[in-house]
């Protein structure tokens, strides 16, 4: 009897549907790789040593609205993983949402979450569906530890760190550049506060001895987030590298956008950070390594006279990336869902249970103290 798929990962054929892929092969998860290429697709799949044997099927399939929701239909749950995603996404959440979807992505811009909470939120709700961008590891595994801390009674107060030593694949680098150009936010006094344009700020990392320069990188997820939820008043997110010199080499990048290109219309800023964006990664990194591409989250939260200091320490921030859209799939297959509409992974995967499921497979450990 042929498999009823009831997954669609589309996007599979790059960096990351590739490990994403591999991550729902584990979990033996059938599913459908998606995408505009079939024999691209083919190809692509065949490079995965772990989908030997599994049960999946490749589909080329149109990207707009119509095509899409005809591949959707009937299944009950699409992993989108094709960005940037502001420019690319919005037919997957229209086919999703007409086909009875939940709807899950890797997005890490802040605009694009923005644009979904406005003019899809309410839909999603309204058909008990799961509206989840930015399920990777930037924005998800800073809230996670935020909801960690926010387990304490009086925390209403965020400030969290990423820092990492990862490559980047071709599309997170056009999707960083465009997403640092457009208006980043952190939470204060539970309003939205744009961050300066093109500004580089010291900030002390865990396990560091020197101190390294930082920056908003798009804002990051949180404070979208947590900007209507009534237990958080502040929020604010920085992110860092350990090879200062690439950030550093960013940091240009953007100070020169400012000069030349922020006086162009939207559409043309867009061909700008593409096109930077192909010029600085043009092919996609091998699979990472624990040795070598690790990452830190810290979240250091405070209440009147409360504190909480949750640092996750990990590796290989792409895989975990893959990993979260693996345990988005089974759980939906599972009907273990903690939430629909609009939402953060943490809320509607659990926190504790996506902790757990990075730790199962070796990617991170953490620590949590009460001060």
């Amino acid at each position: 009897m042929a498999t009823q798929y009831q997954v669609v990962l589309y996007g599979a054929s790059g960096y990351t549907g590739k490990l994403t892929a591999w991550k729902l092969a584990t979990r033996g998860i059938p599913f459908i790789a998606a995408g505009r290429n079939a024999e691209r697709l083919q190809a692509e799949m065949a490079k995965i040593p772990e989908l030997k044997g599994h049960d999946y099927q490749c589909v080329g399939v149109g990207h707009d609205r119509a095509s899409l929701a005809e591949l959707f239909k009937g299944k009950q749950v699409v992993l989108n993983v094709v960005g940037p995603f502001m420019q690319l996404g919005e037919p997957v959440v229209q086919a999703a949402l007409d086909a009875g979807c939940h709807y899950f992505d890797t997005t890490g811009e802040t605009d694009w979450m923005l644009y979904l909470q406005k003019e899809y939120a309410a839909a999603f709700e309204r058909k008990e569906l799961a509206l989840c961008p930015a399920n990777s590891y930037m924005w998800t595994e800073g809230a996670i530890a935020a909801e960690i801390a926010l387990e304490t009674p009086g925390i209403d107060s965020l400030d969290l760190l990423y820092y990492g030593d990862s490559q980047i694949s071709v599309a997170s680098t056009m999707s960083f550049l465009r997403m640092c150009t457009k208006p980043m936010y952190y939470l204060k006094g539970g309003e939205l506060v744009q961050w300066p344009w093109a500004t580089a700020y010291d900030v002390s990392v865990p396990g560091v001895h020197r101190i390294l320069k930082a920056m908003p990188w798009g804002g990051a997820g949180e404070p979208v987030w947590y900007h209507r939820d009534s237990r958080v008043k502040n929020c604010q997110v920085l992110f860092s590298l350990g090879n200062q010199d690439m950030m550093m080499a960013v940091f240009g990048v953007l100070q020169q956008f400012e000069q030349e290109h922020r006086n162009l219309d939207a559409a043309a800023q867009e061909q700008v950070t593409n096109a930077i964006g192909q010029q600085i990664t043009q092919v996609e990194p091998p699979r990472e390594t624990p040795e070598v591409h690790r990452a830190l989250v810290s979240c250091q939260a405070r209440g009147n006279t409360q504190s909480v200091s949750v640092i996750i320490r990990g590796s290989c921030a792409y895989s975990q990336t893959g990993v979260f859209g693996a345990e988005a799939a089974m759980r939906v297959l599972g009907k273990q869902l903690k939430g629909v509409g609009f939402g953060s992974s943490a809320r509607i995967l659990g926190a504790r249970q996506l902790l757990a499921a990075q730790a199962a497979e070796g990617y991170l450990s953490y620590d949590i103290k009460q001060q």
